[in-house]
């Protein structure tokens, strides 16, 4: 699964610390998640989502091979 979390952050000019203090998680789970090394829990994909106000489709990237 792909994602565009960093992309979002950079539109935002946020940081990943900030990211994951809004979020809950340490700066360590965002740095996993944007490098599609760690999928999130559906809770916490809700949260970013919710955080930059789009859907979790639109963050989150289902690819034909997962």
């Amino acid at each position: 699964m792909k994602n565009r979390i960093k992309v979002e952050r950079a539109e935002l000019n946020i940081t990943q610390q900030q990211l994951a203090e809004a979020v809950g998680v340490s700066r360590q789970t965002i740095v996993a998640i944007e490098k599609n090394r760690f999928l999130p829990s559906t809770p916490l994909a809700l949260k970013i989502s919710r955080f930059f106000g789009k859907s979790v489709e639109s963050i989150f990237i289902l690819e034909e091979t997962d």
